[in-house]
């Protein structure tokens, strides 16, 4: 999957480690100085992995399995009592209820190596975590590019503050602790993305039904998924893990304010106990249940219109593959009547980064139309994306040859689409998916 290298370069990481630093601004417990000189030296090497595509965030690539995911099942077994492997159980330290040091004395030989210093006991250590680490930057900041670097930054600040993981909490609860306020901070500093003009050549812009508001938006690969939202949450988690990926769900949480947003995810989401959320948040359970109170409240708020719509049928079962397969037929054939067949009555189209909204099925019928226009046919090469269907989308050249134009992401709704949303070709390499390819 393509994604960017960082801490899977073998990298000598003690050459930016500096434990004597002691600096905190961020209020996240870790060290500092250190900081910005390691991400710059991180940051060439990926360079150098890349090559002469690195400034194209898009074409790096990784298999982030090589991060020593491979040891997944080992520490996991070693977690479990003999009950638990009986029973398939996944032990409570997943949740972060128990300490580090029920892991045994593998788990507390690897902790004593990393804090001396052993680059490959780290990368050990946390590989169980990486990828639940990089869906949790996704949910709260929205933006796939964002998340990956705001994972990077965790990773490294985990490795240059590791002398200070004291094993009061869980490895796990320590990493979500610097990984959300690493998030937090790059929500309050950064700017985000500015919405762009209508960018589709060859088509007139459609007046919008509305502009929308969270125009950083980008999908998550479901390649990436794997291992990631497998794990059952913990205790106090209101949300099925499939929906808490979606696209409409990332998307709304994206107008919460920050603390609100983490408190919502770490608790309903990930299932966090107060007191976990309120010491990784450095406030108290009653700030923490505040403002969870009102991030529900918004979030509600939000997304009215989901409670009375059917369920999407399951992943990659006989009823969501046979909508798929009216919708790419429909759609190669440019055959307008059967596409807006397929659609909800308020089925919803929204194309970030462009802030364009469109509602309803007979606005959804003149986009469309002029989408499909002018003799215009699409290949769709299949992926999935956030959890859902989703489509690489390839303009017919002349010359034999389609050229991709962007990403579509279906979300379903019994037997029919309610929304569409497309995103910008740039996405294509994060999904593996070719620029262009040759017509069939």
């Amino acid at each position: 999957m393509l994604v960017y290298r960082l801490l899977v370069a073998r990298v000598d990481l003690c050459r930016v480690r500096d434990p004597a630093a002691v600096g905190d601004p961020s209020g996240d417990g870790l060290d500092r100085r250190a900081q910005a000189a390691g991400q710059e030296q991180l940051r060439s090497l990926a360079r150098e992995r890349a090559g002469d595509g690195a400034a194209d965030r898009a074409s790096s690539s990784v298999n982030h399995c090589h991060f020593g995911v491979q040891h997944h099942d080992e520490l996991l077994s070693m977690m479990q009592t003999p009950g638990d492997r009986e029973t398939g159980r996944l032990p409570a330290a997943q949740f972060g209820l128990r300490p580090v040091s029920i892991l045994g004395m593998v788990t507390d030989e690897l902790i004593v190596k990393a804090r001396a210093g052993d680059s490959d006991a780290f990368r050990e250590l946390i590989a169980p975590y990486r990828r639940e680490l990089q869906v949790h930057c996704y949910r709260m900041l929205g933006s796939f590019q964002d998340a990956e670097d705001a994972l990077q930054d965790t990773l490294l600040g985990a490795w240059q503050g590791f002398d200070k993981f004291d094993e009061r909490a869980s490895l796990r609860t320590w990493l979500y602790r610097i990984a959300t306020n690493r998030c937090l901070n790059a929500r309050r500093a950064a700017g985000r993305r500015p919405a762009k003009a209508w960018n589709v050549p060859g088509i007139e812009h459609l007046e919008p039904t509305r502009l929308g508001e969270v125009v950083w938006l980008e999908p998550f690969p479901d390649a990436l998924l794997e291992g990631a939202i497998d794990a059952p949450a913990g205790p106090e988690a209101r949300y099925e893990r499939t929906e808490a990926i979606s696209l409409a769900f990332v998307t709304a949480l994206q107008v919460l304010p920050p603390r609100q947003l983490a408190a919502l995810v770490l608790r309903d989401v990930l299932g966090f106990h107060a007191n976990e959320v309120a010491d990784m948040l450095d406030t108290t359970v009653e700030s923490v249940t505040s403002a969870l109170k009102r991030a529900r409240a918004m979030l509600q708020e939000r997304r009215p219109a989901l409670a009375g719509r059917e369920r999407p049928p399951a992943a990659h079962s006989p009823a969501e593959d046979a909508i798929v397969a009216r919708f790419v037929t429909a759609y190669e054939a440019a055959d307008l009547d059967a596409v807006v067949a397929l659609l909800t009555d308020d089925v919803f189209i929204s194309m970030p980064p462009m802030p364009f909204e469109y509602e309803g099925r007979d606005v959804a019928a003149c986009f469309c139309a002029r989408i499909l226009s002018q003799g215009r046919r699409f290949d769709l090469l299949p992926t999935r994306a956030n959890g859902q269907p989703a489509f690489g989308t390839y303009l017919r050249g002349p010359t034999g040859i389609s050229h991709g134009t962007g990403l579509f992401v279906l979300t379903l709704s019994g037997e029919r689409i309610s929304a569409t949303t497309r995103f910008e070709s740039s996405v294509l390499p994060w999904f593996d998916l070719p620029r262009s390819l040759q017509r069939r």
